[in-house]
């Protein structure tokens, strides 16, 4: 009679602590890659979308992914010649691309963006890259009014949602979304950053959730979150002698570049991070830990 209840104490155990139906654990590891002929580099005949990739982290993710073997669209907002330079330099090194400008935090230039992505190089989209953003300018609480609070928040965050909405459905498993977060999302920014350490908060808490939803379908989705990396973002919005105190400051005593950003892009878009999702990746020098 004790041995039938605790049987039937166990069985309920395990009904509410493992309700789905488990596959059975393998007998041995495997210390490979379950396509060990797959590797971060290797990224042949997929087709990317690059969110501000005409210059600084978006371009140096596009031409990273583009070097990797994939078909890369490069969106812009205003600068068309340098989304052209960013495509010359794919086409100069073997690689496929085209510019296609988009205004990201409206849904219907969003739709023309993934229209002209999927005529271009067909109806799969394998990675998406959610760069574009910005600061667009410093102001404190008492200066902060409603209209620009708006236009960082759509730019930093709506984007976000808009472009992975739309591009969700042209996924399939083994598809990678990587978004931009930031280290103000963590330490709440600069001086004047309020509005955009908000939305770059928000972009974390996006990917997560993103993560748990699309994962079921093979989808993997994470973030970067870069410190100060030597870009047109700081030399726009960064003081000089500010830039040289976080550097000093930071325990590799330099900014990051553009090109290791890319590096990261492009192993979060392989099959080497298959098993990482709704991460986000700090790359900031060791100034902050989270």
């Amino acid at each position: 009679m004790l041995n039938d209840c605790c049987r039937e104490l166990f069985s309920c155990f395990s009904l509410f602590f493992f309700p789905t139906r488990m596959t059975a654990l393998p007998l041995t590891i495997n210390y490979l890659n379950k396509e060990s002929n797959y590797t971060m580099s290797d990224l042949k005949g997929k087709i990317a979308i690059v969110t501000g990739g005409a210059r600084d982290i978006g371009r140096a993710a596009s031409v990273k992914l583009a070097a990797a073997g994939a078909k890369v669209c490069v969106n812009y907002l205003h600068n068309q010649e340098q989304a052209n330079e960013t495509v010359a330099m794919i086409k100069a090194a073997g690689g496929e691309a085209i510019a296609v400008q988009a205004d990201v935090t409206k849904s219907e230039a969003v739709k023309n963006l993934i229209d002209s992505c999927t005529a271009a190089f067909g109806n799969t989209i394998h990675i998406l890259v959610n760069v574009a953003g910005g600061l667009m300018g410093r102001k404190q609480l008492p200066d902060l009014d409603e209209a620009f609070w708006d236009a960082v928040i759509e730019v930093n965050f709506k984007s976000v949602y808009l472009v992975t909405k739309a591009v969700a459905p042209f996924m399939t498993e083994g598809g990678a979304i990587v978004n931009f977060s930031s280290q103000a999302a963590r330490d709440g920014g600069g001086f004047g950053a309020l509005a955009y350490a908000a939305a770059k908060g928000g972009v974390l808490t996006l990917t997560r959730g993103l993560a748990k939803e699309l994962g079921p379908k093979g989808i993997r989705v994470n973030c970067i979150s870069p410190g100060m990396i030597n870009t047109t973002f700081h030399n726009t919005f960064t003081k000089p002698e500010v830039r040289t105190n976080v550097a000093a400051a930071t325990p590799l005593r330099r900014e990051g570049e553009a090109g290791e950003v890319g590096d990261l892009v492009l192993y979060l878009a392989g099959n080497s991070s298959s098993f990482i999702n709704g991460e986000s990746v700090e790359i900031n020098g060791g100034t902050y830990f989270a």
